[in-house]
């Protein structure tokens, strides 16, 4: 018995003594970022943004991996699966951490529970876009096309449980108006042909729309949210245009396969918080209309209740939205 307890307290003072340790050896090889949509969407844009400071902080590269398929899970199952090293981190938000709970029976990953919450990286108010041509030049109007034929304007979309797809679905389940959806492998992808004018409408979070909002190759109706976005100072809340019960911000953040050991988890929230105090980093989350997260959610503790809180939140609006179960 004297023996057994001896070989316990060994092996937990192993383990105390290995832990910092391993936490002043990592990171020593380069990390691998899944973000769960393809190039060019908001997700990508604003892991990119985050992942450069980081690595300069982390003195070892952090290499963004596009893993799209349905609606953001593909990847992030892929994620909650990887080795638990600190080497393979992802790019999660509000479709794949949040609303895919509603809309997935067999989702094959729990957000909270299959993932430790490094912190998040911004939040992402949604746009109400419609192509460039489109005969609405107002939220009031175009609302009125749709309840007059639905079936008549198509709505894009990155993916059954994307951002851009659940916020579409609330939006048209408050004006009583359902459209046909044209599903894409990401926002990137979905935004690349409202562009072009192959169909008719998008909501979608703001960051990668901006430029293209000011060049008038898209316009943008309403933001949802109670504030005008100091990036589209012209675009008028979904308050001042008529709809305010259409409030909507995505959000992204930086999760690690569960069971990452925790000084890791430490290094990474310490390196995510640096990189979001640094100048240039506000600067470039700012200017795309991107908004810096509440100093709770850079915790990895907060960011793990608001990720329950926000699985709260949409899990009944995608009920009352009558969403078809998907398989």
């Amino acid at each position: 018995m004297q023996r057994t307890k001896t070989i316990l307290l060994s092996l937990l003072a192993s383990t105390w003594m290995t832990l910092p340790a391993l936490a002043q050896a990592y990171p020593n090889q380069s990390i691998n970022v899944i973000v769960p949509y393809a190039p060019g969407g908001n997700t990508d844009v604003v892991g990119r943004i985050v992942a450069e400071p980081m690595a300069a902080i982390l003195g070892q590269k952090l290499i963004i991996e596009n893993v799209a398929g349905a609606g953001g899970t593909t990847g992030s199952q892929r994620a909650s699966r990887a080795t638990p090293n600190g080497y393979t981190l992802l790019v999660g938000q509000m479709g794949t951490h949040a609303a895919s709970v509603g809309l997935y029976p067999n989702l094959g990953y729990d957000p909270v529970n299959d993932f430790e919450h490094i912190g998040q990286l911004s939040d992402t108010p949604i746009g109400i876009l419609v192509r460039k041509n489109f005969p609405a030049k107002d939220l009031k109007s175009f609302i009125g096309l749709l309840k007059a034929d639905s079936q008549k304007y198509n709505n894009g979309h990155g993916g059954v449980g994307a951002t851009s797809h659940v916020s579409c679905l609330f939006f048209t389940a408050l004006v009583g108006a359902r459209s046909p959806m044209v599903a894409y492998r990401g926002s990137g992808p979905a935004f690349n042909d409202i562009l072009s004018e192959q169909y008719d409408f998008l909501c979608d979070q703001i960051p990668h729309t901006v430029e293209h909002v000011k060049a008038g190759t898209v316009r943008m109706l309403a933001i949802a949210t109670p504030e005008r976005s100091d990036a589209l100072p012209d675009v008028p809340t979904t308050i001042e245009a008529g709809l305010p019960e259409f409030q909507a911000s995505g959000w992204n953040a930086l999760f690690a396969p569960k069971g990452t050991p925790r000084p890791i988890v430490d290094v990474l929230n310490a390196a995510l918080r640096k990189a979001l105090d640094d100048p240039a980093t506000k600067n470039k989350l700012e200017m795309i209309g991107a908004v810096l997260p509440r100093a709770e959610n850079r915790t990895t503790e907060g960011m793990r209740k608001f990720v329950g809180a926000e699985i709260d939140k949409w899990t009944p609006i995608m009920k009352a939205s009558a969403i078809p179960t998907a398989k």
